[in-house]
């Protein structure tokens, strides 16, 4: 396995309609093949390729004051390359 670099990482609370924009947001630009995140300074130029792999993860941790739940969503691509597993559907 490869080393990691992070490119662009952001946290931060909001509500589920602020949330649920920011997915659609996301789902436009990737849709037309380009994603740039920024935040002041920072800026990440992505370039989306035509087949992508996409891995979809809920989760539950259980801890000793508070359970969290949580949906991941991670989208990736070889650079110069193509994915291609499965079918997925939503319900």
């Amino acid at each position: 396995m490869g080393r990691e670099t992070v490119l662009f990482k952001t946290e931060e609370k909001m509500g589920r309609r602020e949330a649920a924009v920011l997915l659609r947001q996301i789902a436009e630009k990737i849709d037309n093949g380009r994603v740039v995140l920024q935040q002041g300074n920072k800026r990440v130029k992505l370039k989306i390729p035509g087949r992508v792999e996409v891995e979809i993860k809920a989760e539950k941790e259980v801890g000793k004051r508070k359970t969290k739940k949580k949906i991941e969503v991670e989208i990736e691509w070889l650079v110069g390359g193509a994915a291609d597993k499965g079918t997925f559907s939503l319900g």
